[in-house]
């Protein structure tokens, strides 16, 4: 690998608040990870044209909305109808258990939940790039 890892730290639905996803954008760039931080109020159309643009490896996706059963999986579909099956697509926020295996079976590839360590998710997308 003669490139830094690509992330797309994106923001899906109406979620006002983005702390988290700048915390887990500023640990992957210290990381040696090239960042790219979409902002807030996203669609799954914009997040997808983005990393298509961008040619990133990761879609990490943070929300608090509520949305996520809906909005993520629509961003992997996206992603299938684009031809693209080489984008680690990751997910995180405050999602119930419940939900998880859920996210898992539409694609999401994990999930974190608060008070995850930026470490694990820094190890986990160093561990699981499709590239």
């Amino acid at each position: 690998m003669n490139r830094p890892i690509r992330v797309l730290v994106a923001k899906p639905g109406l979620d006002g608040h983005d702390r988290g996803a700048k915390v887990i954008a500023r640990a992957l760039r210290d990381a040696g990870m090239e960042v790219i931080y979409t902002g807030l109020r996203q669609t799954p159309e914009q997040i997808v044209a983005a990393a298509i643009q961008e040619d990133v490896d990761v879609i990490a996706m943070s929300i608090l909305s509520g949305a996520h059963n809906h909005l993520f999986p629509k961003v992997v579909n996206l992603l299938k109808e684009e031809g693209i099956d080489d984008v680690l697509t990751i997910g995180g926020g405050v999602i119930p258990d419940e939900d998880i295996p859920t996210l898992k079976d539409a694609g999401i590839e994990r999930i974190f939940t608060p008070g995850t360590s930026t470490s694990e998710v820094v190890e986990f997308i160093k561990n699981n790039l499709k590239r």
